[in-house]
């Protein structure tokens, strides 16, 4: 099977627009305070590996958020080369290196504080999870700067971990209880056509869930008893079953999307049909049933993933923003082993709303729970939320689990790649902002500048730029939340049905031709399935990719008596002053409240009445709330 692949990130520059703003960001505010909390916080110095009895422990794993900052620092510097961040990723490189043991193995929690614990509880104690997210880094960092160090180290790690673990007699039949090297793995084999890591992974994906189970083994031979198992089930490690036998999204958020973004994988390297399938099953009763409107995953903190089909609260929503930039992943690969809009729509989805919320605008603050209302007092992250939580939820500078920060600045360093994908003489274009684009189509070079100021403006101009003319096929998604569009191509109307989302354009194209998509951009008032209980006689709003909410500092205190009238007419309106420049959605709404309460908890209804007043309401974008004064926030509205 001829794959697309990932499409090269060096290719392309995104200078300006909403993503080149928020780019620069990561770049010159993220990507340093990460840094700094990493070296305050010990995770760099820990490779030194001088932990003493007595002192704070390394975390278990601590190691995936150095490779998660290299991999991040890496994409950043495709494109923008900082000697500085080099040099920083340099010495921590000579540190990762001095770490390797003589067998390759690389691990500081298991080398320094518990080395005879190494390999001894896959289940919950993370060694392979990160090696992935090391792997990841090592061969970002190779592929931005053609540095070796690191990349070799891991594949010293790699052929460690391939020598330990398989079928075959003295090998570990286990694998990790968070999958992440899976995914890791497949990208090893691209870099060097070694088959070896492929099949390795492989064998992670298809060992997982087999009987008899592995992690009651390793329990068992630790003296544990298996079924004290503190998570209750292996949905939480996605072992519940063998991959192929599953059909639905549960168990933890972060570890489904990662499984199923390798599944994808191994089911296009080796032409899977049923694995294909598994992917669509799983996927389809995700999106169906368990997707919030913000691309957030997982509404319960307690297994940080999934309940029942509909079950989407939203002030306690824990949407972890790793789960998010799990989906990102998992959605481009679903689209290359079935091209259709309704991955690539998920995909911008999240990238406009559940991920992006991770951040604050300035940089250096983060979520790593993402809830669709916020009222005081109350904590999506907290076993004592409403007893002992802070007045407000807001962002920190960090986590002592800081999975979140790392990964989310890896994905904005890196949106560019899920812009374009390449197949034989097809381009498929999936993201719109201002950007430069170099792609191989059959062995010869296309260029493709987009102009737009996206997602606030709905028009796009596509200049392609050749060498000689060439025939190919460029096919442009049509988002699913666009009910109309216009196209021109060279200033004449192209008149075309869109194909699984995407309107196919194929033509002997010269140097300089134009496209002009303009996607028709209503505001939308979104309602949820009837099932989804919390949602019951609400509206939310979206325009665009982008989901809005309402905050108190724009309204007012008491959110859920606030009511926006179906027949209430809404404006997009440009603000130039508030966060570099965006869309909030105005219009009337009206509040209402008990006029003459007399006191006490309750009263019959009979006995006071109402007050209602009008004011005008003011929406922004999800993905900025948080960032001014505290106080509510609600995406889903009341509504007449």
């Amino acid at each position: 099977m001829s794959r697309m692949g990932m499409f090269p990130l060096g290719n392309i520059n995104i200078g300006s627009g909403f993503w080149g703003a928020r780019q620069a960001t990561n770049r010159n505010r993220t990507l340093p305070a990460i840094y700094h909390q990493m070296k305050q916080t010990g995770r760099l110095d820990a490779w030194r590996l001088d932990w003493q009895p007595g002192r704070p422990k390394p975390h278990i794993f601590w190691d995936s958020d150095t490779g998660k900052w290299i991999e991040a620092v890496s994409y950043s510097l495709m494109n923008y080369p900082d000697p500085g961040l080099e040099a920083q990723v340099d010495e921590v490189v000579d540190l990762i290196e001095k770490a390797q043991q003589p067998d390759g193995y690389l691990n500081v929690f298991f080398t320094a504080v518990e080395p005879q614990n190494r390999w001894r509880n896959l289940r919950d104690k993370h060694e392979l999870y990160n090696a992935g997210h090391l792997l990841e880094g090592a061969l970002a960092y190779h592929q931005a700067t053609g540095k070796r160090k690191f990349l070799d180290v891991l594949v010293r790690y790699m052929d460690h971990i391939d020598q330990r673990f398989g079928s075959k007699e003295g090998q570990i039949r286990g694998y990790c209880g968070h999958p992440e090297i899976e995914l890791a793995l497949v990208k090893l084999y691209h870099a060097t056509d070694e088959k070896r890591y492929l099949d390795l992974s492989g064998y992670f994906i298809e060992e997982r869930g087999q009987s008899p189970h592995y992690f009651d083994l390793e329990a068992n031979r630790r003296g544990d008893d298996p079924q004290q198992y503190w998570a209750k089930s292996y949905h939480y490690c996605q072992a519940h079953m063998p991959v192929r036998q599953q059909n639905t999204a549960a168990g933890h958020a972060v570890r489904a999307g990662y499984l199923f973004s390798a599944v994808a994988d191994i089911a296009a390297e080796n032409d899977d049909a049923q694995l294909r399938e598994v992917c669509r099953l799983v996927w389809d009763d995700l999106t169906e049933h368990s997707l919030y409107i913000t691309g957030g995953l997982g509404p319960a903190r307690t297994n940080e993933g999934f309940t029942f089909h509909y079950d989407l609260p939203n002030e306690t929503a824990y949407a972890e923003t790793c789960a998010s930039v799990a989906l990102v992943f998992w959605a481009y690969r679903m689209f290359e082993i079935d091209p259709h809009n309704r991955y690539t729509d998920v995909m911008e989805r999240v990238l406009y709303n559940g991920m992006l919320s991770g951040v604050s605008y300035e940089g250096s603050h983060f979520f790593y729970a993402n809830p669709l209302a916020s009222y005081p007092n109350i904590s999506p992250c907290e076993d004592w939320s409403g007893i002992r939580t802070q007045r407000y939820y807001r962002r920190s500078e960090w986590f002592e689990c800081a999975c979140c920060p790392p990964n989310l600045a890896r994905l904005v360093a890196s949106v560019g790649r899920y812009f374009y994908s390449v197949k034989h003489d097809r381009v498929y274009v999936h993201l719109y902002n201002d950007s430069h684009a170099r792609l191989e189509v059959n062995n010869r070079r296309v260029q493709i500048q987009q102009r737009t100021n996206y997602p606030w403006e709905s028009t796009v101009v596509l200049t392609i730029q050749l060498g000689q003319p060439q025939e190919l096929e460029i096919a442009l998604r049509i988002p699913g939340w666009c009910r109309d569009f216009d196209l021109e191509v060279n200033g004449a109307p192209f008149s075309a049905y869109p194909i699984n989302g995407y309107v196919p354009i194929r033509r002997r194209w010269a140097n300089n031709d134009e496209i002009n998509l303009s996607l028709q951009m209503p505001i939308e008032r979104m309602a949820s399935h009837s099932a989804v209980r919390q949602n019951a006689g609400c509206i939310a709003l979206q325009r665009g990719p982008l989901v809005y909410c309402l905050e108190e500092v724009d309204n007012r205190a008491h959110l859920a008596n606030v009511i926006i009238p179906r027949q209430a007419q809404l404006r997009a309106i440009g603000d130039a002053n508030l966060f570099g420049g965006i869309h909030v959605i105005t219009g009337d709404a009206i509040c209402r409240e008990p006029h003459d309460w007399h006191g006490g908890l309750y009263q019959a209804q009979s006995a006071f009445s109402y007050a209602q007043s009008t004011f005008e309401f003011r929406a922004i974008p999800y993905c900025f709330w948080a960032n001014r004064d505290p106080g509510e926030m609600r995406v889903w509205m009341r509504e007449t």
